[in-house]
């Protein structure tokens, strides 16, 4: 990170159009933008004139563009880079065009819904010349960079078991509960325990021993089978669980047991709030919780300095696709009925614990305009 980054002092700043204005952008992203140091929003794209109105005025933004004259605004040379967080079936649709025209991406998770549409748009960042970086916030948060290098330094012993739960209440009324598969649990919430699993273990799942996926009648949510349930193996005979849901209450936790100890993190992947460790080593236990951070305005920070210092970034277009061939085996798995073998997408770069850490401090949650949190109040 460079010196004027890190006290936001004097440097060019990247310029950004949010494209997407869900909540996920209004809430988490775009409120912690100005503190990053090196960013700044000159740009809104949404399909909702309303929210491109009112939050053009609200961050002092003047170019506002529909979804339908985005190509329009490649050209204009306003912008240097886009954070994307449209619906995941979409992000091909921007993400594309944007880097083969030399634009920076800051990509939501999952990159897109297939392995194919996610080299598509890593194919482009080679084409154009531009960064291409999907937004794994946990790269940047303290407390899980601190647990990837307690087990890399061998604290729990050899990594052997993994489970996690990732559960919240989706309200039928939200997007995610009409767009089938693509939008529910397995590729909106998936990507977090299969990423911890990863960048924990430090290697590749082989294969999706098995997978089940089941609806409850009283989550309101129709035809979309809102839990799904997974057992995958890594080399070594070690092996990972987790289940992901829109009907159980809210969950989010995860653990790792190894030969001589073990690591259990809860809260494991949400946002502004502290995340926490319970450890046990060597026989004895300890916890852990460590300060809240932006997340979002850390990921930023981070990708704005790869873009001024000619950096090619972590959490790059790679390790996107290596998510989304898991998520693709585990969907082959749930349609036959057996094990999948996973087509591995194998890593050529990790975290580094040490320099990408991020300790923004926490900014307020702003109300949102025509959008809501997708749990149920």
């Amino acid at each position: 990170m460079s010196i004027a980054s890190a006290l936001g002092l004097g440097g060019r700043k990247v310029r950004y159009a949010i494209v997407g204005l869900g909540d996920i952008a209004q809430e988490a992203l775009m409120p912690g933008v100005k503190h990053t140091g090196n960013s700044e929003i000159t740009a809104l794209v949404s399909g909702d004139p309303v929210k491109l109105t009112q939050l053009g005025k609200k961050y002092g933004v003047r170019h506002l563009y529909g979804y339908d004259s985005f190509a329009a605004l490649l050209g204009t040379g306003t912008i240097d880079a886009i954070y994307l967080a449209t619906p995941n079936w979409r992000h091909a649709e921007f993400a594309v065009p944007a880097l083969e025209a030399g634009i920076h991406v800051l990509c939501e998770k999952p990159l897109e819904v297939s392995t194919e549409q996610a080299e598509a748009i890593a194919a482009a960042a080679r084409r154009g010349g531009a960064r291409l970086m999907t937004a794994y916030r946990l790269h940047f948060e303290p407390a899980t960079l601190d647990a990837i290098r307690r087990i890399r330094a061998g604290e729990i012993g050899t990594p052997i078991a993994f489970t996690s739960l990732f559960t919240q209440p989706l309200d039928p009324a939200n997007h995610r509960a009409r767009h089938g598969i693509e939008a529910g649990p397995l590729f909106d919430m998936g990507p977090y325990p299969i990423n911890a699993i990863r960048y924990l273990f430090g290697a590749e799942p082989v294969e999706v021993v098995a997978a089940t996926a089941v609806r409850h009648a009283e989550a309101g949510l129709g035809d979309l089978d809102d839990t799904v349930a997974v057992t995958l193996r890594l080399p070594g005979d070690r092996l990972a669980q987790f289940t992901v849901s829109y009907a159980a209450d809210t969950v989010d936790s995860l653990i790792l047991v190894g030969t001589k100890g073990s690591i259990e993190m809860n809260p494991a992947y949400g946002f502004g709030q502290g995340l926490a460790q319970y450890r046990r080593i060597g026989g004895r236990d300890s916890h852990e919780t460590f300060p809240a951070t932006d997340q979002f305005g850390g990921e930023l920070r981070y990708f704005s300095d790869c873009i001024l210092e000619g950096r090619d970034p972590e959490p790059d277009g790679e390790e996107g696709l290596a998510d989304l061939a898991v998520i693709e085996a585990i969907v082959a798995a749930l349609r036959s009925g057996h094990a999948e073998p996973v087509k591995v997408k194998q890593r050529t770069r990790r975290i580094d614990p040490d320099a990408q850490v991020q300790t923004l401090r926490t900014v307020s949650t702003p109300e949102p305009v025509n959008a809501s949190s997708p749990t149920r109040d």
